[in-house]
């Protein structure tokens, strides 16, 4: 068994810095959707992936691996979403046993009137901090390391 390979100093505040600033990005853009829209953050991704999709629908395990969520999570998600009444469920001509996940009126509704503000505060929490090196820096790492995760996923 070999040792562990440990952060070094610079790596371990850079790791802890990054924790924070998710945590706290997260925290806020959550408090000011709820507030200001009555979506969760939790809400908003899902009518992100729809709007973003085709026909403004897609099969649910499209949306599970969008998100990155476990197919638990989705499920009570979306019901509880459809209860709300911001999504419905379209069957699938193509599989008789599958079915799409689509807008409603009141969830393309929802996202319209959500995204100008969330999209100001995202801009105003992380973006007006950076300059263009800057963005184009966060980009990079953050491509490097999904591209990672998704070649580690990949592998049997």
């Amino acid at each position: 068994m070999t040792s562990p390979r440990w952060l070094d100093d610079d790596q371990q505040r850079a790791w802890r810095a990054y924790l924070r600033m998710q945590a706290e990005l997260t925290a806020r853009l959550s408090r000011q959707l709820q507030a200001e829209s009555a979506l969760s953050l939790a809400d908003y991704e899902v009518l992100v992936q729809l709007a973003e999709a085709p026909d403004g629908r897609l099969r649910p395990f499209e949306l599970q691996r969008g998100l990155q969520w476990e197919q638990s999570r989705l499920s009570h998600h979306l019901g509880r979403m459809r209860r709300r009444g911001l999504i419905d469920r379209e069957e699938c001509p193509q599989d008789a046993r599958g079915a799409y996940v689509t807008f409603t009126a009141t969830g393309r509704a929802a996202i319209e009137a959500a995204a100008p503000a969330h999209v100001d505060t995202v801009r105003r929490l992380v973006f007006d901090q950076l300059d263009p090196d800057e963005v184009r820096t966060l980009e990079r790492i953050a491509s490097r390391v999904v591209d990672r995760l998704e070649a580690e996923r990949r592998l049997p």
